[in-house]
C-alpha cells in the first residue's frame, strides 16, 4: 500500500541542496531514477524537475528500511529525511555531485511500471513512443529544460510589455467564422442549431476593436487555431505574442520590439544585439536570397546573369529570356567537390520548386560543367567574375521564363546546398526586418487577388494610386521579424479608413454582401472614430524552438499533436455519441462507423 507523506513537508526541491545545508535534516521527495545495492551500501538517485541527488542508507539502517530501499524501481515516486552530507566520491557531471542524504526514514508514496523507454536526457527513442506516453516523457531533464524556458520567456514579456505601458486584455475563443486565410475549426452551436462559432485563427480583429475601444497599447499571449497541414514548426493549436499600439506608425512598432528583442537575448543568451537591426525590403531580400525570410549567417548570394549569356547559344538560357524570364546563379564555396551525381541529386531537388533544371559550371582550373560547349572562355570568365568564384567553387545556375520561379528555387537551393556542405555557421544569431511586402498576390486556382498577409494590412501610402491601376505592385506597411532564415512574427500598420477597407475587400472579389456578412460590425466600428494602429504577433513556440536550439517545436510544448492533427496521447480527436450529435442537430452522413484517431498510426513530420 502506497504511504503518505501527510505529517511531511518538503525541504527543498532534489538539485536545490546546498553546502549551506549540510548537517541540516532535510526532506526531499521525487522519482527514483537508478538505485544500486553494493550489499552494505544502497544508492538511490532521487529526480524531480531542479535535478537529482543521491540518497543513501547503510548497515546502521534499519532492517525494515533497508528491505524498503532494495525494493525500489526506477520510477518509483519517494520521500526520504535524513542528514545532507558531503559525499566522499564526487561526482562532477551532477549539479549535487558533492552532496548526499543519508536517510533515516524512506516512504514508498506509489510503485510504478517498468516504463516503455529510459527517461535519459538522451534515449534515442522513438518518438512517436515519446509522444504516446508523454507524461513520462515530460519527465527528462531536456524536456524539463525547455518548459522551464517557456515559462521564462512568457514571464519576461508580460513583464516587458507592462513597463512599456501595454494591458494584457483576453479576446474571445469562440468567434464568428471570417474564412479568409487558412481553414477555420468549426464549433457547432447547442442554442443555434446549423450554425457555428470557429476557433481564432489569429485575435486579429478583436485587437483592432480594442484600439478603437481606447486601449491603445493590447499584449496577449494568445492561443490561435488553423486547421492545415502541419510541419516541423507548425501546430493545429499554437500560441502567439500579440501586440497592437494605437496612434503609431510603422517606426514606433519596431522601436519597441527592437526594444523587446534586444531585452529577451541578453537575459536568456547574454548577448547583447547592435540596435537597430537590418532591414531589407521583400524585393531586396528576393533578389538578394530568393527567400522572404533569408538566412544572413552565410553568403551565397543570388547574381544576375542575364546580360551575360543573353548571346550565347545555349537554348536553355536564351529560350528563358526571349520569354522574359531570367538566368541567375549562386555560388557554393567548396563545391567543387561535389560529384556528378551529387550534383544531379540538387537538379532534381530544385523542381520540387517548379525549376526546370539546373545547369552547373566549374571555370577553373579546366573549367567543366553542363552547358560549356555553348560558351566562349570568355563567357565562362565573365560568369566566374559576376559571381566570385574561385578554382574550389561550384556555381548553380537556374534559368526560367518566369523570374519568381528562378529566385524561388535558387533560395530553397541556396539553403540546401549550405545544409550539405555543412556551409551555415552554428552559434550565430542573426535577427533581420523585412519590409515592404506586396500587398496582394495572384492565388492561380481562385483565379483572382489574396491578400499577402490579411486584408487589413494598410497599402504603403506613396503606392496608393496603384490601387486602381496596378495593385499587383502596391506595397504593404507590413514586416516580419526573421531569425536565422526563420520567421519569428510579423505585423502591419491596419487599415483604419472605412471606405479604403471596403476597397480592399472589394479588390480581393467579395460582394458588398459577403462583407456585410463575415466584416459588418468590424464597419459598422469603423464609423465611431478609429486611431491609427498597427502591430505584430510572435509565434512563441518557434520562438522558443530556436531559443531551445530544437529541430521542432513538438519538444517545446508539454502536449502536441503530430503530423494529422491527432493527439497519441489521449487519442483526441475521438467519436461522440448520437444524443451529443442530436443535442447540436447534427448527423454523420457516411455510413460506416467512423475511424477513432487513436486507431490510427501517428504521423510524423
Amino acid at each position: 500500500m502506497a504511504e503518505t507523506i501527510q505529517d511531511w513537508t518538503r525541504s527543498c526541491r532534489c538539485a536545490e541542496v546546498t553546502r549551506d545545508m549540510i548537517g541540516s535534516r532535510l526532506t526531499l521527495m521525487g522519482w527514483c531514477h537508478k538505485q544500486r545495492d553494493l550489499g552494505g551500501l544502497i544508492f538511490i538517485t532521487l529526480r524531480d524537475r531542479s535535478g537529482e541527488v543521491q540518497l543513501v542508507l547503510d548497515d546502521d539502517s534499519p532492517e525494515e528500511m533497508r528491505t524498503k530501499a532494495i525494493s525500489v524501481r526506477s520510477e518509483y515516486v519517494l520521500a526520504a529525511q535524513g542528514v545532507l552530507r558531503e559525499r566522499s566520491a564526487i561526482n562532477p557531471k551532477m549539479k549535487t555531485g558533492d552532496l548526499e542524504l543519508w536517510v533515516e526514514e524512506l516512504r514508498i508514496l506509489s510503485t510504478a511500471k517498468t516504463p516503455p523507454f529510459y527517461i535519459e536526457d538522451d534515449a534515442g527513442t522513438n518518438e512517436a513512443l515519446r509522444l504516446k506516453y508523454r507524461y513520462l516523457d515530460l519527465r527528462r531533464a531536456p524536456m524539463q529544460k525547455n518548459l522551464q524556458l517557456r515559462h521564462r520567456v512568457t514571464m519576461l514579456v508580460r513583464e516587458f510589455f507592462d513597463r512599456e505601458g501595454f494591458l494584457e486584455i483576453e479576446t474571445p475563443m469562440l468567434i464568428k467564422s471570417t474564412p479568409e486565410g487558412a481553414r477555420d475549426y468549426l464549433v457547432p452551436s447547442r442554442i443555434f442549431n446549423g450554425q457555428f462559432f470557429a476557433l481564432p485563427q489569429s485575435p486579429q480583429l478583436f485587437k483592432q476593436l480594442l484600439m478603437l475601444g481606447g486601449y491603445d497599447r493590447y499584449l496577449q499571449i494568445a492561443r490561435c487555431f488553423r486547421d492545415e497541414d502541419l510541419r516541423a514548426d507548425r501546430q493545429p493549436e499554437f500560441t502567439q505574442i500579440d501586440l497592437e499600439m494605437a496612434f503609431v506608425s510603422r517606426e514606433d512598432v519596431l522601436a519597441v520590439n527592437e526594444k523587446f528583442l534586444a531585452t529577451l537575448f541578453a537575459e536568456l543568451k547574454g548577448i547583447d544585439l547592435e540596435l537597430p537591426l537590418p532591414r531589407l525590403t521583400w524585393q531586396e531580400a528576393m533578389a538578394r536570397f530568393g527567400s522572404d525570410k533569408p538566412d544572413l549567417r552565410f553568403g551565397m548570394e543570388i547574381c544576375d546573369l542575364s546580360d551575360l549569356v543573353r548571346d550565347s547559344e545555349f537554348a536553355v538560357f536564351t529560350t528563358a529570356l526571349a520569354a522574359g524570364g531570367a538566368v541567375r546563379a549562386i555560388t557554393v564555396p567548396g563545391g567543387s567537390v561535389l560529384s556528378r551525381k551529387q550534383i544531379d541529386s540538387l537538379g532534381e531537388y530544385v523542381k520540387t520548386y517548379r525549376a526546370k533544371g539546373l545547369a552547373w559550371l566549374v571555370p577553373a582550373p579546366e573549367a567543366r560543367g553542363s552547358f560549356l560547349k555553348f560558351l566562349a572562355p570568355e563567357q565562362i570568365s565573365a560568369i566566374a567574375d559576376r559571381c566570385k568564384a574561385g578554382p574550389e567553387d561550384l556555381i548553380l545556375i537556374i534559368a526560367d521564363s518566369k523570374t519568381e520561379i528562378v529566385l524561388t528555387a535558387l533560395g530553397e537551393l541556396r539553403l540546401e546546398a549550405a545544409r550539405r556542405l555543412d556551409l551555415i555557421p552554428q552559434g550565430q544569431w542573426q535577427l533581420l526586418w523585412v519590409t515592404e511586402f506586396p500587398l496582394f498576390e495572384y492565388d492561380e486556382t481562385e483565379q483572382r487577388l489574396v491578400a499577402k498577409h490579411h486584408p487589413f494590412t494598410a497599402p504603403l501610402a506613396a503606392d496608393m494610386d496603384l490601387l486602381e491601376t496596378g495593385p499587383e505592385q502596391v506595397r504593404a506597411e507590413a514586416y516580419d521579424i526573421v531569425l536565422n532564415g526563420v520567421e519569428l512574427g510579423g505585423g502591419s500598420i491596419r487599415i483604419h479608413d472605412q471606405e479604403l477597407q471596403r476597397r480592399m475587400f472589394e479588390l480581393l472579389g467579395l460582394s458588398p454582401e459577403v462583407v456585410d456578412e463575415r466584416f459588418g460590425f468590424l464597419l459598422e466600428a469603423f464609423q465611431y472614430g478609429v486611431p491609427p494602429h498597427g502591430g505584430i504577433a510572435y509565434g512563441l513556440d518557434r520562438l522558443l524552438m530556436l531559443l531551445a536550439e530544437e529541430s521542432s517545436i513538438r519538444e517545446v510544448i508539454a502536449f502536441p499533436k503530430v503530423q494529422n492533427s491527432s493527439c497519441p496521447l489521449t487519442g483526441a480527436p475521438g467519436i461522440v455519441d448520437e444524443l451529443q450529435l442530436a443535442e447540436l442537430g447534427l448527423t454523420l452522413s457516411q455510413t460506416e462507423q467512423p475511424i477513432a484517431a487513436d486507431d490510427m498510426a501517428g504521423e510524423l513530420d
